[in-house]
C-alpha cells in the first residue's frame, strides 16, 4: 500500500495559496439546483469511445470531474499524493450506489502536449483508472460549467441536477482541524435520501488551461 505522507499545515497554506483559485457560489459558473449543460454532446474517451453526460448518468446521479496529466494536485509531488489516488475508490463507491463517474481533461491550451490524447491514454493506462477519460475539445464543458480548476468535481442527481461542487475534501486547506472528505459526505447523504449539508466548497487546484 503506498504511503500517505503527512504534510505540515504551513507548507499545503503555502502550497495552496500558490496554486488554488477560490470559487464561491456567487461566481459565474452552475449553482446548486442547476441542470447539467451540455449534457448529450458527445466527448471522446481515451478507449476511442464516445460519451455524453446524459450517457453516463446512472440510477443515483453522475460525478463529473474536470482532471489532467500534470497538476500537483491531482499526480502528487514531494509534499501531496495528489487526489488522483482516490478516483478509482471514488468510483467503486460511486458505482456501488449507482452513481455515473467521469473524469474530462479540459487543458485545451496543453492538448499538443502534456493533455494530449495519447498523454491522456498514457495516464490512463498507468494509473488504471476504472472510469472514462474524456478529451473536452475546446473547453467547452468547462465553459459550459463554469470550471476552474484540476481537480473541480461536480456531483449531479438523477435528473442532472447539481447538488455538490467543490473540493473533494480538505486536504490542503491549512487551517483544517481534521480531514473532511466532502464528496463522499455528499454521496452518502443523497444515496441515504439526507440532506446535503455542503452543497459548495472552494475547488483547490490548477487553473484549468483554455485557449484565450
Amino acid at each position: 500500500m503506498k504511503r500517505i505522507r503527512i504534510i505540515p499545515a504551513a507548507i499545503i497554506l503555502l502550497f495552496s495559496t500558490a496554486f488554488t483559485t477560490p470559487f464561491p457560489e456567487s461566481s459565474s459558473g452552475l449553482r446548486t439546483g442547476d441542470k447539467a449543460p451540455l449534457s448529450t454532446t458527445e466527448m471522446k474517451g481515451t478507449d476511442g469511445q464516445m460519451y455524453s453526460l446524459e450517457k453516463l448518468n446512472g440510477k443515483k446521479g453522475l460525478i463529473v470531474i474536470f482532471s489532467c496529466n500534470t497538476c500537483p494536485f491531482v499526480v502528487g509531488n514531494e509534499t501531496f499524493a495528489g487526489w488522483e489516488i482516490q478516483y478509482n475508490d471514488l468510483y467503486r463507491k460511486a458505482q456501488e450506489s449507482g452513481i455515473g463517474m467521469v473524469l474530462v481533461n479540459s487543458n485545451e491550451a496543453k492538448r499538443d502536449g502534456d493533455d494530449s490524447p495519447e498523454a491522456m491514454l498514457s495516464r490512463a493506462i498507468t494509473k488504471q483508472y476504472a472510469m472514462p477519460y474524456l478529451v473536452d475539445a475546446q473547453s467547452a464543458l468547462a465553459n459550459a460549467f463554469g470550471a476552474k480548476t484540476t481537480p473541480h468535481v461536480y456531483f449531479f442527481n438523477e435528473k442532472l441536477e447539481l447538488i455538490y461542487q467543490g473540493a473533494i475534501d480538505n486536504t490542503v486547506d491549512g487551517k483544517r482541524k481534521e480531514t473532511v472528505p466532502y464528496l463522499l459526505n455528499a454521496m452518502q447523504n443523497h444515496i441515504q435520501g439526507k440532506a446535503i449539508t455542503e452543497t459548495s466548497t472552494p475547488p483547490r487546484g490548477c487553473s484549468i488551461k483554455r485557449v484565450s
